[in-house]
């Protein structure tokens, strides 16, 4: 994440980085007003986004996917900002790896300013595989707290470790999440984090949201399993047709030699009659008168 400035001033007196205003301000303000401040707050430049490799963006990427298909399939209305600046009233602004905002729509944007949005963060995660720990397990989360951000998450992708923090109180510090059985539980998601063979993956139930390319693999199998099926099926009803038509022909074969017997049964019949009655008429003839 990068914070613009030290987000240890929390009401700095000069911000060289632009600052939202109050709520109140916000309120005052006319839709002009509104749109030329939006246009001023923009993104922390790309020059003070420190780089990261790909342990940080493979993390990104399987949380956005298995978070953004859960929320999708459930018809949940959900927005996850990735690396987006965000801005509190006149506070400094940051950009978390990943953060998710409850009952808004999922639009593009490009900053996240609360006065603007109505709403501030529900959910946040860093993913820490470079740079300054101590900035993503204490600073961060004392300012979070700070902010009012209901869960803060930090995954250690180089250590391979979770840790989870909690409002319990909105006056008071985050207290840990103790996870359970492995699991750590995030009541704003509504879903357990854990890790599995060195990957974050969340959890429903115990079961493991799956990512999209896992659901991919899973249907293309399925479609595979059913096209051999199929083309078994397809085979072994080839083979009983051939199988019926060799029957077929085996049965008419029968038949005609079954008739030409019974012709030659009858022909020989007849043939017999005929003699019969030729020695009949033969033995007639010698007989005295």
């Amino acid at each position: 994440m990068s914070i613009d400035p030290s987000p240890d001033a929390v009401a700095p007196i000069a911000p060289v980085a632009p600052v939202a205003p109050s709520n109140d301000a916000w309120a005052a303000m006319s839709p002009a007003e509104r749109a030329a401040c939006l246009t001023r707050l923009g993104p922390i430049p790309a020059e003070a986004m420190p780089p990261v490799g790909d342990p940080h963006i493979n993390a990104e990427r399987d949380v956005e996917d298995a978070l953004g298909g859960w929320f999708r399939r459930r018809g949940i209305r959900a927005y996850i900002g990735r690396g987006l600046t965000v801005y509190y009233p006149e506070q400094p602004r940051f950009a978390p790896d990943l953060f998710v905002v409850f009952d808004v729509d999922a639009r593009d944007r490009t900053t996240w300013v609360v006065p603007a949005e109505g709403k501030g963060l529900d959910f946040v995660l860093e993913i820490h595989a470079s740079g300054d720990r101590a900035k993503d397990l204490h600073r961060n989360r004392e300012w979070f707290a700070r902010l009012g951000i209901p869960e803060y998450f930090v995954f250690d992708a180089v250590q391979k470790r979770l840790f989870g923090w909690r409002l319990d109180h909105p006056e008071r510090p985050y207290v840990p999440i103790v996870p359970q059985a492995g699991r750590w539980p995030s009541r704003v998601l509504e879903l357990d984090l854990g890790m599995d063979a060195g990957r974050l993956r969340f959890y429903i139930a115990g079961a493991r949201l799956p990512f999209a390319l896992e659901i991919q693999d899973a249907l293309e199998k399925a479609l595979t399993d059913a096209e051999t099926r199929a083309a078994a099926e397809a085979e072994r009803a080839e083979t009983e047709a051939e199988r019926a038509a060799a029957e077929a022909e085996r049965a008419a074969v029968e038949a005609e030699r079954a008739e030409t017997e019974a012709r030659r049964v009858a022909a020989l019949e007849a043939e017999n009659a005929e003699l019969r009655a030729r020695l009949a008429a033969l033995e007639r003839n010698r007989a005295p008168e």
